[in-house]
C-alpha cells in the first residue's frame, strides 16, 4: 500500500505573494516544487494537493477558472518530470457570496473533509503518511488526520512561526524553509 503525501498548494508549491490566483498566466512554481514532488514521485508516494480556495465563494474566480489554473500547474510540473497523483480543493467559506460555497464546511482545512475523499479513493496507510504546508491550519489538519506535519516557513510560513506560534495548540513535527527541505527530511526518515 502505498504512502501518500499532503501538499498545500499556495505558499508551499507555488508563491502566494499576489493574493488569489485566478488566471493561469499568474501562477508560477516556486523554482524547488518540480524536483522535490518528483523526489516523492520516485520514493513511491502517492502526492495529493489540499487547497482552500475560498476565491470561490467570495466571487473572485470560478471553478472553471481554478481548474485551469491546475491545469497550468499540472502541465509544468509534468514537463519537470513530476506528477501528482490527486488535487482535492474547498471552495467554501462562511463570509463569501456565492451559494452554495458561502457556508462553514468540513472540506475548508482544517477540516477533514479533504482528507477523508482522499483516503476513501486511495487507502493509504495514515501514520506512515505527511502532511506539509505554510500555515497552521495545514497543520491542524494534518495533525487531526493522523499525518506527520511539517510547516515549511515560505509563503505565509516564516510569518505565522514569527507571530503565532505561542498560540499554536498543535505543533508541527518538523519546521523547515521550504519544500524541498520538507521532502528532504521525508526521503531520510524513508532511508531509515
Amino acid at each position: 500500500m502505498k504512502k501518500a503525501v499532503f501538499l498545500d498548494r499556495d505558499g508551499t508549491i507555488n508563491p502566494d505573494e499576489f493574493g488569489y490566483i485566478s488566471q493561469p498566466e499568474d501562477f508560477h512554481l516556486f523554482p524547488f516544487a518540480a524536483e522535490a514532488i518528483s523526489i516523492l514521485n520516485k520514493l513511491d508516494f502517492l502526492v495529493f494537493i489540499v487547497s482552500n480556495q475560498s476565491g470561490i465563494a467570495r466571487g473572485f474566480y470560478t471553478e472553471k477558472d481554478l481548474e485551469k489554473v491546475h491545469t497550468k500547474m499540472l502541465a509544468e510540473l509534468e514537463q519537470n518530470g513530476a506528477q501528482v497523483t490527486d488535487i482535492f480543493y474547498s471552495p467554501y467559506h462562511q463570509e463569501g457570496t456565492i451559494e452554495p460555497f458561502n457556508i462553514e464546511h468540513e472540506d475548508r482545512k482544517p477540516g477533514l473533509g479533504m482528507f477523508k475523499q482522499a483516503l476513501q479513493k486511495y487507502q493509504f496507510p495514515i501514520k506512515d503518511s505527511f502532511m506539509i504546508g505554510d500555515k497552521y491550519s495545514d497543520i491542524a489538519f494534518g495533525r487531526k488526520a493522523g499525518l506527520t506535519t511539517i510547516l515549511v516557513r515560505s509563503g505565509e510560513g516564516n510569518a505565522e512561526f514569527l507571530q503565532k506560534r505561542k498560540e499554536w495548540e498543535q505543533k508541527p513535527h518538523y519546521i523547515v524553509n521550504d519544500l524541498l527541505s520538507a521532502v528532504r527530511i521525508i526521503e531520510e526518515l524513508e532511508n531509515k
